[in-house]
This record gives C-alpha cells, sequence and structure tokens, in this order.
C-alpha cells in the first residue's frame, strides 16, 4: 500500500483522510501537514503522521494530495518542487487546471485533478476526475482509491469547474432543500429532531431509487403523483414560487463565479 501525503489538513483534507483511514488505509501510511499542525492532533493519537513541514512529508510519499486553498497553490508548489520525483499528484483546487499544475512539474506522467464532496468522510463522496496521465496502473489505482469512498467519474479536465459546482457545491444545495423540508416539517408539527431524521432520510431513499434503478427522477415522481392528489399540489406550489429556476440560476450563478476565480 502507497504512503499518501494530504497537504492541506482543512476541511476537505481532513474528510479525505477520514476516509481513507475507514476504508483500510493503515494510518502510518498517511501523512497530513497543516500550518497549525495543533488542529491535527486527532489524526496524531491514531498514528497518521502530522507535520508543518511540507518538503519533507512529500520526499516520504508516492501519492501527493493537494487540498490547499487556491491562492496558496503557487506558493506550496514552489516550496515542494524540488522533492517531486514523478510521484502521483492529485489536485483537490478549485480553479487550477491540469496544464498549470504541469507547467510546475514538466517532467511529471502522473498528474490528477480531483474533485470530491465532504461526503468523502463517509465514503460516499461524488468524486469527478482528470488526469495527463498515460499510466494505466496509476490511473487505475487513483480511481480505485477514490471508489473506496464512493463514487467515481473521469471526466475531462475543461469540465472539472462544472464538477466543483454539481459535486462539491451540491452538497450545500443538497442540504439547503434538506433544511427547508425540516422547517416544513416543523410547521406541520413534527419536533426539529424527527423532522431532520424524515427529511434526511427521505431525500436519501430518493437518491437512492435513482442511483440503483438508473430511472429519471421524473418517473420516479410520477410514482407519486395521483390525480388531484396532495403530491401534485405541492410540487406545482413550489414550482410557482420557482423551485426548479431558483436551483438552476443557483447552479448557474456558482459556474459564473467559479470561472472568475
Amino acid at each position: 500500500m502507497k504512503k499518501i501525503t494530504i497537504i492541506g489538513g482543512g476541511n476537505l483534507g481532513s474528510a479525505i483522510a477520514n476516509g481513507l483511514i475507514e476504508s483500510g488505509l493503515p494510518p502510518e501510511q498517511l501523512t497530513i501537514t497543516r500550518r497549525s499542525i495543533s488542529a491535527l492532533e486527532k489524526f496524531k493519537n491514531i498514528g497518521v503522521h502530522i507535520t508543518n513541514n511540507n518538503k519533507e512529508a512529500v520526499a516520504k510519499s508516492e501519492i501527493i494530495l493537494l487540498c490547499v486553498k487556491p491562492h496558496k497553490t503557487e506558493i506550496i508548489l514552489n516550496e515542494i518542487v524540488s522533492k517531486i520525483n514523478n510521484q502521483i499528484i492529485i489536485s483537490t483546487v478549485t480553479g487550477i487546471n491540469i496544464e498549470t499544475l504541469q507547467s510546475f512539474f514538466p517532467k511529471n506522467k502522473n498528474i490528477f485533478r480531483a474533485m470530491p464532496n465532504t461526503a468523502v468522510a463517509i465514503k460516499e463522496s461524488m468524486t469527478c476526475i482528470s488526469t495527463n496521465s498515460t499510466d494505466n496502473l496509476a490511473i487505475n489505482y487513483v480511481k480505485k482509491m477514490f471508489k473506496n469512498l464512493g463514487e467515481v467519474i473521469m471526466i475531462e479536465d475543461s469540465l472539472m469547474a462544472s464538477a466543483t459546482v454539481l459535486a462539491a457545491s451540491g452538497i450545500a444545495f443538497a442540504l439547503r432543500y434538506t433544511r427547508a423540508a425540516m422547517q416544513g416539517g416543523i410547521e406541520i408539527g413534527f419536533s426539529s429532531e424527527i423532522a431532520q431524521k424524515i427529511s434526511a432520510q427521505t431525500m436519501k431513499g430518493a437518491a437512492s431509487l435513482v442511483l440503483m434503478e438508473g430511472n429519471h427522477p421524473e418517473s420516479e415522481i410520477d410514482k407519486v403523483t395521483t390525480p388531484q392528489g396532495i403530491t401534485i399540489t405541492g410540487l406545482n406550489k413550489m414550482e410557482h414560487e420557482g423551485l426548479s429556476s431558483a436551483i438552476v440560476q443557483g447552479i448557474l450563478a456558482s459556474q459564473k463565479k467559479i470561472k472568475n476565480l
């Protein structure tokens, strides 16, 4: 099993670390870096190596995951470039494409971009991956690594910004619907705890129907909507208030913003 370094133990980096450990990676095979290592104490306690020395961490690893903020990426890449010797590099950084990463490591043939979401921590991520690699062993290893953390799709690098919006930001969009459903549930008589349980499990079930059956969402909606029934009344009211339009416009607004980063 390969040694892995996660540069940037923030929310996403920590979520990936949790998922890797949950999927069976021995903690001693994992190194996490962060400027303030006190925030990584929980990982240290289970045997993960933690450090604020990126160069040292990179030199000891075969796979490097870049999980840092876009504005810090160039500084960190310049910092570690002398220690890169064709390791597998996987960037989760928004807005920095394969071509740009390649310019820092011109001899490296195994550069990947991966866009998981925070459900990676519970092995339920939707991860989109792009790469410049033609090494099938490296490609399959990276795919398997993220497959252990959820679902994986290989896409063109030009679509990675769109993947960020639909999959990574999509977690927040989905949770905002869940919160709204909870608020409605409280209005019709449930406690907040019960409303949360019902809303979240219902959303999970709806997603599972689409994923497991492969059906279009509208075909599943048709199974629930009966003539003059309560479901179609609720759906029509939501559409009248702009539900679908608001979701589409939110996705488009996020896409516009990411292109300007």
